[in-house]
């Protein structure tokens, strides 16, 4: 079930009002009866898959809770991880493995002997797993004791707000919200309420809107020229943030008219000055999951120059594995470990100089751009089918075809003009709620964006006459 569906609002309304309606006790069967039938939506039978992991995960979690000695709880959750990771890795990287494996073997003659799979993949499959991880590892760390309660461990695995894109959740953060006695709360429903117009904005008036803009140029890339592939990789860059922000903006805002509080995943990442502040600002659930279920245990910070550089450059590799099974993800992943590697040994040389830039108007701002295009020029990876195509967008970006003009055959003038507008809008409207993020900021906005939402659906910008330039 997509959010952006008449199905997902009827879903939505008869779920909200009947979840206020609900004595307290009985609120939790409601979402996870409704968690069960938006994930069953895309496939029926994938429900068992989940349901696997989650039996295995809350057993697991009470007898590692139970177990008297260190070497039986690791076990236990050993048990419970490779169940996780076996799931994620057979659905999602099966084919992948197995065609590395091919590849490999072909060079002496050979093929695989396993057969490759064809099959769906099941929804938010790497988000649950992830959420599923962190309880079992928080409850053998220590930091949190085992839910008891079948119904209320399930639901925080299925919580349809963040089932499908997150933000990946802490059992510290949101178990406890499931026992408590939520009353009615109208500044609540009301900031979320607008919390999910703002994403279905930047979901259906952005993102979409660019991703048809940006799936012609990918889908005869030779016939680009470089400029036009540099403004298409700008373009990307807002595709997937409204897409994956919006989604989650949504998920949040729907949690929030419930009196549930989730955590936020993303914090105008654009603005960053550094790549480690990119990261500290982009999917940050996931990247604070990565920090400390891989990374920390892998030494971090603690440890020597070059094991610490292989420790990033691990994490980045793993972590654009988690984004998709191709070579591209995991590519991009490597451009960032190595960009933030590159970053860590320009700070340790020129400390001295870090307040200097720091009060530098100029240079922040140049810091803010640079960032920017090198987040984007990753994302040419991350967009890409595959690594020729990836190979064909660098060599037009990089050659003398990128001082040639854009390919308005992709999108007309006014069209164009337009997603300049929304971007524009998006971008002064994310800075000024961090500023000022007051009830009248946010309705101001929010009329801005459901105007121009209107003008969207209608096509308002569609009439070649509308603008009175043309190009």
């Amino acid at each position: 079930m997509l959010y952006n569906s008449l199905q997902f609002l009827l879903f939505y309304i008869i779920i909200t009002i009947t979840y206020w309606y609900l004595p307290n006790k009985h609120r939790y069967l409601l979402l996870l009866i409704g968690s069960c039938y938006f994930y069953m939506v895309f496939v029926p039978s994938y429900i068992l898959i989940i349901g696997f992991t989650i039996v295995i995960d809350y057993i697991a979690g009470i007898c590692i809770e139970k177990a008297a000695n260190k070497p039986l709880r690791k076990l236990l959750l050993i048990i419970s991880l490779v169940s996780n990771i076996g799931v994620l890795v057979f659905f999602k990287y099966f084919n992948f493995f197995n065609g590395a494996l091919d590849h490999l073997l072909h060079l002496s003659g050979h093929h695989t002997p396993f057969p490759f799979v064809t099959m769906l993949l099941p929804i938010g499959l790497s988000f649950h797993t992830f959420q599923a991880m962190s309880y079992t590892i928080e409850v053998y760390r220590g930091n949190h004791k085992a839910e008891k309660h079948f119904g209320i461990y399930s639901l925080y695995v299925m919580f349809y707000p963040q089932l499908v894109a997150g933000p990946i959740e802490r059992p510290q953060n949101i178990l406890w919200q499931f026992h408590k006695n939520h009353d009615f709360d109208f500044e609540k429903l009301k900031s979320g309420l607008m919390q999910m117009a703002f994403g279905l904005f930047k979901k259906v008036v952005i993102a979409d809107r660019l991703a048809g803009i940006i799936d012609k140029a990918y889908a005869d890339p030779k016939s680009q020229n470089g400029f036009t592939f540099f403004i298409i990789s700008l373009l990307y860059s807002f595709q997937i943030y409204c897409d994956f922000s919006g989604y989650t903006d949504i998920g949040i805002g729907a949690a929030k008219t419930m009196g549930i509080k989730l955590v936020e995943n993303f914090n105008v990442p654009y603005l960053s000055r550094s790549i480690g502040e990119f990261w500290s600002r982009w999917h940050m659930s996931l990247s604070t999951w990565f920090r400390d279920y891989l990374y920390i245990p892998l030494g971090g910070n603690r440890v020597g120059t070059a094991r610490r550089c292989f420790n990033i450059m691990v994490v980045f590799l793993i972590s654009g594995l988690w984004h998709g099974a191709n070579w591209t993800f995991m590519i991009w992943g490597l451009f960032h470990g190595v960009l933030l590697m590159i970053e860590n040994a320009k700070n340790s040389i020129f400390k001295k100089m870090r307040l200097v830039i720091r009060s530098n108007p100029f240079i922040r701002l140049t810091q803010t751009i640079s960032i920017f295009l090198l987040v984007s020029f990753a994302w040419i990876f991350f967009r890409s089918p595959d690594l020729h195509t990836a190979s064909v967008v660098f060599a037009e970006i990089f050659s003398k075809s990128f001082f040639g003009k854009f390919n308005f055959a992709l999108v007309s003038g006014n069209m164009l003009c337009f997603t300049a507008l929304l971007i524009v809008v998006l971008l002064v409207k994310e800075r000024f709620m961090l500023v000022i993020p007051t009830a009248n900021t946010r309705l101001f906005f929010l009329s801005i964006s459901l105007l121009l939402m209107t003008c969207y659906i209608f096509g308002v910008f569609d009439n070649k006459e509308f603008i009175y330039f043309q190009f």
